[in-house]
């Protein structure tokens, strides 16, 4: 599908989606809850579905309202059918340590997408318990073995996802005796770290860490059913604030100022760009104003680097992003992606292993390759209203996380034509 985006935004008033994040993390927890829990507010899109999907197949009973999922959970057990986590790296990095635990071969497929980005950390830690696990390709076979591990203490690094360390916490209270986790490179995106233990501990699982969220210690325990409201997400958030930050005035209602989501950072970010921001009870308001450059280090909230990159496209002078490595990673290789993308559109750019130089002026319009990731249309599209006659290719691929996007983006004001 392409979109097809003309100059201009009269803006609007936007609810935020559910949060993906806190949606994944609590299926997978009421998954793991002997008893019928309720998630309200869940996230519809690809990956949530994927989620529920795999979870489904292992044994969950998911019973879709309007507004909640009623989830009965507790009873896991691995089946001969394969478990498709399509293009979801949370599901699959979150699925296959909690395989692990459970009692007979789990048998995992995913998107050849997926099949690109990193997997070894979490198949060394498996090596290290003494599960067996076979890696080939797009598929995963893992043999489980019911919590009885080699060694109740494993160590990862911290800095190439924190997935791999949120899996393990949710796989941790089903190990005999417990599980030890430490970290041999310090940790990065620890808000996504604290957002499972969050949720871990409102499913009643208590977890020891240290202030530096390098060492954790998991004691072998239950997981209590409970009712889970999931908030307003930030990063898909982060593509409406920025629309009004530079073509018309912006509200976004349902966000958690107070949300240990990472990039709720996109505030700092537009603050210190110049911004005109409101924060009121339940609104964010942003309204249009010459955006000044912006020196920003992005590790810890990777996934804004399409949503500041753009803003920086149209800033008064010369930005400089860095920490941004782990973002080659992504569903494409967000760096070089943003980069080609902008050049496109006629802004100064340097693209270097970590850092992005971004000249910011006057873009013009183009034809905006999507590479297949959400986040590339999101923020362009962002971008495309400041110039217009710009076309977005495979737009469709917003519906891994944000299905209603595109009619989102024109009740902020946004002009937008889709077609095949």
């Amino acid at each position: 599908m392409k979109a097809t985006i003309a100059k201009g935004a009269s803006g609007g008033i936007v609810a935020a989606p559910p949060s993906k994040s806190y949606t994944i993390r609590a299926l997978f927890a009421a998954a793991l809850a002997e008893g019928e829990s309720r998630i309200s507010n869940p996230l519809i899109s690809d990956d949530t579905e994927a989620a529920a999907e795999v979870l489904t197949q292992l044994g969950t009973k998911i019973e879709r309202n309007p507004g909640h999922w009623s989830i009965s959970g507790g009873l896991l057990k691995p089946l001969h059918e394969k478990l498709n986590c399509r293009q979801s790296a949370a599901t699959l990095r979150f699925l296959a340590p909690v395989c692990a635990m459970l009692e007979g071969t789990s048998r995992i497929s995913f998107a050849p997408g997926l099949a690109l980005r990193p997997m070894s950390p979490l198949l060394d830690v498996f090596s290290q318990m003494g599960v067996p696990s076979e890696l080939t390709d797009n598929h995963l076979n893992i043999s489980g073995t019911g919590g009885r591990l080699k060694t109740n203490t494993v160590t990862l690094p911290g800095n190439i996802s924190s997935q791999f360390i949120s899996g393990l916490l949710f796989a941790a209270p089903l190990v005999k005796r417990g599980l030890s986790i430490n970290l041999i490179t310090p940790a990065e995106s620890k808000d996504y770290l604290k957002m499972t233990l969050s949720c871990l501990s409102h499913f009643g699982i208590g977890v020891e860490a240290n202030q530096e969220l390098s060492e954790f210690r998991v004691a072998q325990q239950s997981y209590k059913p409970t009712d889970y409201n999931i908030e307003g997400d930030w990063s898909s958030a982060s593509y409406f604030l920025g629309l009004g930050a530079i073509a018309g005035k912006v509200t976004v209602t349902g966000l958690n100022e107070n949300s240990f989501q990472a990039d709720k950072f996109v505030l700092n970010c537009l603050g210190r760009m110049d911004a005109r921001v409101n924060v009121e009870k339940d609104a964010i308001i942003v309204s249009p104003s010459p955006l000044q450059p912006l020196q920003a280090g992005l590790n810890e909230a990777i996934d804004l680097l399409p949503t500041v990159a753009c803003l920086a496209a149209v800033a008064g002078g010369r930005s400089s992003l860095i920490g941004i490595e782990r973002a080659r990673l992504k569903e494409s290789d967000r760096v070089a992606v943003v980069a080609k993308n902008l050049k496109r559109m006629g802004v100064e750019i340097i693209e270097e292993p970590d850092r992005l130089t971004i000249g910011g002026g006057y873009p013009r319009g183009a034809i905006i390759d999507s590479f297949g990731d959400h986040r590339i249309a999101m923020a362009f599209a962002t971008l495309a209203t400041v110039c217009g006659d710009t076309v977005i290719t495979g737009a469709d691929c917003v519906n891994k996380t944000y299905p209603g996007f595109w009619e989102d983006f024109k009740r902020a004001g946004g002009k937008v034509t889709l077609s095949e």
